[in-house]
Formats: structure tokens, C-alpha cells, sequence
């Protein structure tokens, strides 16, 4: 449950692994937002073009128009000042930048919303959003359904690909996996 800080802003995480839905929580609560009359602007990495560059698209194919940054930097340098909450998506394609970035938005009384994996391919936490969940106020972990066994997943399993920590795919090069199920490397 999130509750309204009166004067204040403050940082929400969503994490967890491939298809937990984190992009899709992340667009239900921008919804909302701009139900709610609220100043919404969303950015996405400029790395992300599965679905498209001028929205975040979930897996289940809901939409927001976004805005693509190359850098948390980029995303301060375009947010309005009158945005009154601010919308990451795919926060851990961002360099340890964005923790100072999510800070000083929040500091002028901004709501931000950040989603993006907890953990990489081999299981190893992503260092940027392991510190924003540390100073975050709300976290939300999502969980996926592990696509060999059906127990709860927090694991993304890559099945393709190089070696590249960030590598852009869906479920041609992921699967989502129980801790029994994981295989790393």
C-alpha cells in the first residue's frame, strides 16, 4: 500500500526477475497518477526498443508514452519541474548515476517510481538498484512462475547470448526460474 507523504517526495521500487510483471505494476501506478490529475512524465532506456522507443510496453502488451534516456543525468536534465511523479523503467540498463539522480527528484518533492531487475543473469545483484532499494521508502518484489517447474521464480535464467552483463531480450533469451531451477553460466 502506498500512502501520500504530505509535502514530501519519495522513491517506490519495483523489482524482480524476467516477466514478474514489474513493467506492468510500474504502468498501473502511472495510471493512476494521471487519473489522479498528477503531472506524470515515464523514461525508459535508450537500449530498450523490444516493443517500441516511445513507450514502455509490458510483456502483456499495456502502454505508456515514455521518453528515452541514454543516462540518469539525461532523465534530470528532461524531467519538468512542475512533474510531479517520475516513472523509470528498465532502471538497471542505468549507471550507479541514477541513485543520486532518484534522490535529488524525490528530495524537490517528487514521487519516483523506479522497475528494473534486482538481480543479473547469473544471479548477481545489479548495484545501482540494490542502493536505491536501500533509500527507497515503498520496494515491492515481484515474483515470476519458473518455466520448468512452476514454483515461485525471482531468477531470470538467459538461455542465448553472449556473455554481456545487459543484454536486451524477452523470451527469446530469458526464462524466468525458481532458485532450484537456476542454472548460472
Amino acid at each position: 500500500m502506498i500512502y501520500h507523504i504530505q509535502g514530501s517526495g519519495w522513491i517506490e521500487v519495483i523489482c524482480g526477475s524476467m516477466f514478474s510483471g514489474k513493467t506492468q505494476e510500474l504502468i498501473r501506478r502511472l495510471k493512476l497518477a494521471t487519473i489522479a490529475r498528477q503531472k506524470v512524465m515515464v523514461f525508459n532506456s535508450h537500449l530498450d526498443t523490444r516493443y517500441g522507443k516511445e513507450h514502455i510496453i509490458s510483456h502483456d502488451k499495456s502502454m505508456i508514452p515514455s521518453k528515452p534516456a541514454k543516462s540518469a543525468a539525461d532523465i534530470l536534465k528532461k524531467v519538468e519541474l512542475d512533474t510531479q511523479v517520475v516513472g523509470i523503467d528498465e532502471a538497471h540498463f542505468f549507471g550507479t548515476d541514477l541513485i543520486d539522480v532518484c534522490e535529488k527528484m524525490a528530495n524537490s518533492g517528487k514521487r519516483v517510481i523506479v522497475a528494473g531487475l534486482d538481480l543479473d543473469y547469473r544471479g548477481k545483484p545489479f548495484e545501482n538498484m540494490a542502493k536505491i532499494m536501500a533509500r527507497a521508502e515503498f520496494v515491492t518484489k515481484n515474483f515470476a512462475i519458473c518455466m520448468i517447474c512452476g514454483n515461485p521464480a525471482h531468477y531470470s535464467q538467459r538461455l542465448k547470448g553472449g556473455d554481456k552483463r545487459i543484454e536486451v531480450g524477452a523470451l527469446d533469451k530469458y526464462e524466468a526460474r525458481c532458485r532450484k531451477c537456476f542454472k548460472p553460466e
